[in-house]
C-alpha cells in the first residue's frame, strides 16, 4: 500500500504554526539557557503553546488536543523538534507523550480523568519505570525482576529501577512489575500507577548522563514495600507486556520525529556557515568536500523522514509496526548522529565552541542509539523477522 508523504490539512497548518512558534518563542529561550529547562521555563513555554493552540496535539480533543494520527504527528513533532525545548513546550516530550498515548488507549475512564487530563494539560508530569539495573529488564524486557504481590486491598511492589526519565518532579510513575512467572518469561508483567508521594517509592540518585534536555533527568528508584490499591492496576493483571506494546512502537517513532527536527536544525546551521565562510579563495559551500557532507545530510534526512512515515502508516493501519518501527528507529538514531556530526565538522572551530549548540546537539543525540533499544538489539530483531518470513514462505 502506498504511503502518503503529505500531511492532512489540519496537520499542515498546525506544523506551520508550530514551526513559527518554535522560531519566535522557543529558540530565544533555548539559546539563553543552552537547551536546559527549569520548571518555571516549562510552565511558561507550555502556557504560550496553549495560547497558540498547539499544546498536546496528539491527544484527543476531549483532553485538549487535536487527535492527530501518527502520520500527522510526524510533521508537527518534527517542527517542534527543531529546538531541544520545542517538544517540552508542546507537551510532546518523552516520557509524557508516550504515557499519554498509552493512557488514552488502555486506562479506565476514572484513570483518564485523574491521570491523563492533567497530564495533557501540562499541570503534572509523569515517568515510566521499566528499565532495571543488570541483570534486570533492559533491552530484554522479559528479564523483569521487580515483583508485585497481592496483599489485602491491593498490591505490594518491591524492586529497583533505573534510567527512569523524568522521575524528578513527576506526579506519578507507571511501573512495570512481575506478577507471575520468573525473570525470562515472556509474560506475567503488570503495569501499576504509583503516586510520587508513595513512601514505598524512593529516589536513589540522579544518574549522570551525556544528555541533559530530557526534563526531570534519569533517575534510579527503589521500591521497598510500595503499597498500591487495586485500582492502581493499568490494564489487566499479567498483561503488562502486551499493553506496553501500545506505547512501544509509537514512542520509538515519535522519538525519531523529534530528533529529525534537530538534524534539520544542525543542517541549517551548517549550510548558513558554509555559505558565509570564505577560505582558500572561495566559499566553503563551493568546495567539494563540504558539498558532499551537505548532500549526505540531505540524503540522511530524506531517508529518515520516509522511514518514519512508513512506520506511521503501519501503526495507523492498526498493525504492530514491529519491523517498520525497528527499522526507522535504527536508521534514524544513526542518521541523526551523522547529520549533527557532519554539521559540526563543516562549522569547524565554531561547531566545537559554545557559540553554537552543535556540540550540545551531539551529546543529546548520541544516547538515542541506546535508548528505546540499542541499534544492535533492533538489528537482531529485524534479522529474525526476515529469516522467519523466509522460512515460512519456503515451507509452503
Amino acid at each position: 500500500m502506498a504511503v502518503d508523504l503529505t500531511p492532512g490539512p489540519v496537520a499542515a497548518e498546525l506544523a506551520e504554526r508550530t514551526a513559527r512558534f518554535v522560531r519566535e518563542t522557543v529558540l530565544p529561550v533555548e539559546e539563553r539557557h543552552r537547551g536546559v529547562s527549569t520548571e518555571a521555563i516549562r510552565r511558561e513555554l507550555q502556557r504560550a503553546a496553549r495560547e497558540a493552540g498547539i499544546l498536546a496535539p496528539h491527544v484527543a480533543p476531549e483532553f485538549g488536543g487535536h487527535g492527530l494520527d501518527m502520520r500527522d504527528r510526524a510533521f508537527v513533532f518534527e517542527a517542534a523538534g527543531y529546538s531541544l525545548l520545542g517538544p517540552l513546550a508542546l507537551n510532546i516530550a518523552a516520557p509524557d507523550e508516550g504515557n499519554m498515548h498509552m493512557l488514552e488507549a488502555i486506562a479506565t475512564p476514572e484513570q483518564k480523568e485523574r491521570r491523563l487530563r492533567p497530564l495533557a494539560a501540562g499541570d503534572v508530569r509523569s515517568c515510566f519505570a521499566m528499565t532495571e539495573p543488570a541483570p534486570g529488564a533492559g533491552s530484554d524486557p522479559s528479564a523483569l525482576t521487580t515483583r508485585a504481590e497481592r496483599v489485602p486491598g491491593g498490591w505490594r511492589i518491591d524492586g529497583r529501577k533505573w534510567f527512569v526519565t523524568g522521575a524528578d518532579g513527576a506526579a506519578f510513575a507507571i511501573v512495570m512489575a512481575r506478577t507471575s512467572g520468573t525473570p525470562g518469561d515472556a509474560g506475567g508483567a503488570t503495569m501499576f500507577l504509583v503516586e510520587a508521594t508513595n513512601p514505598g517509592m524512593k529516589i536513589v540518585r540522579h544518574i549522570d548522563t551525556l544528555d541533559e534536555s530530557l526534563f526531570g533527568g534519569h533517575l534510579e528508584l527503589f521500591f521497598d514495600g510500595c503499597l498500591v490499591p487495586e485500582n492502581a492496576v493499568l490494564g489487566e493483571v499479567d498483561e503488562g507486556f502486551r499493553h506496553a506494546r501500545v506505547r512501544l512502537g509509537p514512542a520509538r517513532t515519535t522519538h525519531c520525529m523529534r530528533w529529525l527536527g534537530i538534524a534539520r536544525r544542525a543542517q541549517d546551521i551548517a549550510v548558513a556557515r558554509a555559505t558565509s565562510r570564505e577560505l582558500f579563495g572561495s566559499r566553503l559551500a563551493d568546495l567539494g568536500m563540504a558539498q558532499q557532507m551537505i548532500a549526505d545530510n540531505e540524503i540522511d534526512i530524506a531517508a529518515a523522514h520516509g522511514l518514519i512515515l512508513q512506520a506511521c502508516a503501519d501503526l495507523d493501519r492498526g498493525g504492530s509496526g514491529a519491523q517498520s518501527t525497528s527499522i526507522a528507529k535504527t536508521f534514524c538514531a544513526e542518521a541523526v548522529w551523522r547529520v549533527v556530526d557532519r554539521s559540526l565538522q563543516i562549522c569547524g572551530s565554531l561547531g566545537v565552541s559554545g557559540d553554537a549548540l552543535l556540540g550540545r546537539f551531539l551529546r543529546e543525540v548520541r544516547p538515542f542509539r541506546i535508548y528505546d533499544g540499542p541499534s544492535e538489539t533492533h538489528r537482531w530483531a529485524i534479522a529474525r523477522r526476515v529469516v522467519r518470513r523466509h522460512e515460512t514462505a519456503t515451507a509452503r
